[in-house]
């Protein structure tokens, strides 16, 4: 299992592709994974699930007559740091894998999952809270869309019977503009094509084209352009001066 990525950071605009990427991975037999994609046994810490916990029992709160903790009356956070308490999670999860889990890091890829726009801090902000534990050993796959692609495929997704689905939740469309219209991917990754700097250590990174939405239905053309990506970042990841 030496051959396989650690930890995979996988990164986007919401509704951009991650769940359809990651759900594909998971359908390809683990020796194929490994030989065509670097991917190990798969593991998920995706910061979702923790926020609409938080929304959840904001909600309850309401209901038995007390103050929401996380969230106003428009559902936005009240404290900007609660998105970096999601990423500090996301490392404490990861920890408890390491703790738990025999031989966690021999036999697994973990793929950690989350988007940031600007308003609430950005990648910057993320990167910032992330373990160095999570740091030392990941690669980054960042799937690039459009702001408008983002919108109509977060419309497309949504269904409002099951709004704390990994595949099927959204956003409002002025939320979506508010919280993701803007990111700073550009400016955090604009002095190196292959390796970002994180923490003191250089992260090789890679960019997923996904314009022409070739996650949305899944087949060769998907698994042919994420064999090239994977590839490329395992090449960067066995170039990298910081040891894994």
């Amino acid at each position: 299992m030496k051959n396989i990525f650690r930890s995979i950071l996988l990164i986007a605009r919401p509704a951009a592709g991650k769940s359809e990427i990651i759900a594909y991975l998971k359908s390809v037999p683990l020796e194929e994974r490994i030989r065509r994609f670097h991917i190990g046994q798969m593991d998920e810490i995706d910061d979702f699930p923790m926020l609409w916990t938080w929304f959840e029992e904001d909600a309850l709160l309401k209901k038995m007559g007390y103050p929401p903790i996380h969230t106003d009356e428009d559902g936005y956070f009240k404290k900007p740091y609660f998105w970096d308490l999601l990423i500090e999670r996301i490392g404490l999860e990861y920890n408890k894998r390491m703790r738990d889990v025999p031989h966690y890091e021999d036999a697994y890829t973990t793929v950690i999952e989350f988007s940031r726009g600007s308003e609430h801090g950005g990648y910057r902000s993320a990167f910032a809270h992330l373990s160095q534990t999570i740091i030392q050993q990941m690669a980054v796959l960042y799937i690039d869309v459009s702001w408008e692609d983002s919108l109509r495929k977060n419309r497309r997704r949504f269904n409002p019977e099951k709004p704390d689905s990994i595949l099927e939740h959204g956003l409002p469309d002025e939320k979506l503009e508010r919280l993701y219209k803007e990111t700073d991917w550009q400016e955090v990754c604009k002095t190196d094509k292959k390796y970002l700097p994180v923490q003191g250590l250089q992260v090789p990174y890679i960019i997923f084209d996904n314009h022409d939405d070739v996650t949305s239905q899944p087949g060769e053309g998907l698994a042919n352009r994420l064999e090239e990506k994977l590839n490329d970042l395992w090449e960067y990841k066995l170039s990298r001066s910081n040891s894994y």
